[in-house]
């Protein structure tokens, strides 16, 4: 693969757009499960809320749709992995697709963050709270999701 600048944007919808107040909810998409989190009303906390399990387009969206409703949430934003050199990789691609999918087929802003080592941070959490590898599987992927969040909350934090 060759190394290439990202001509796109990490945000599918510009920060402006993102209401003041209001919950948010973040995905962490992998190749069998989708971590979920949100945040407080205030957008200053994320927390894990569930792992679903990877499907097709038209189920996944159901499911983020409900979970939207279920939450009153503002936005949806979706974890970008990169390299650790920056460039993209084929699961870059894929969230960019799903970002663009869900930015057309919902009525809430949507929204990349940057995702590496998010899964990394998940596990180092999930380690000290003195869960085995067993229990990890079921919560990495939406402990993933809160980190991401974190940081996206974060980022519109010093933009704001």
């Amino acid at each position: 693969m060759q190394e290439k600048e990202t001509p796109n944007p990490a945000e599918i919808t510009a920060i402006e757009a993102l209401p003041a107040k209001g919950r948010i909810i973040s995905i962490d998409p992998g190749t069998k499960r989708i971590g979920v989190a949100v945040s407080d009303e205030l957008q200053i906390l994320a927390r894990p809320v569930r792992v679903i399990a990877r499907s097709g387009w038209k189920k996944l969206l159901l499911q983020i749709k409900d979970i939207l409703t279920e939450f009153d949430a503002v936005a949806l934003v979706i974890g970008l992995p990169y390299n650790f050199d920056g460039t993209e990789s084929e699961m870059s691609e894929e969230a960019r697709r799903m970002a663009r999918n869900f930015s057309k087929s919902l009525n809430v802003p949507v929204f990349l963050q940057d995702e590496r080592a998010t899964t990394y941070a998940a596990r180092g959490r999930l380690w000290e709270q003195g869960l085995d590898r067993k229990e990890f599987a079921g919560r990495v992927d939406s402990e993933a999701a809160s980190i991401i969040l974190s940081d996206f909350l974060d980022r519109i934090t010093t933009r704001r």
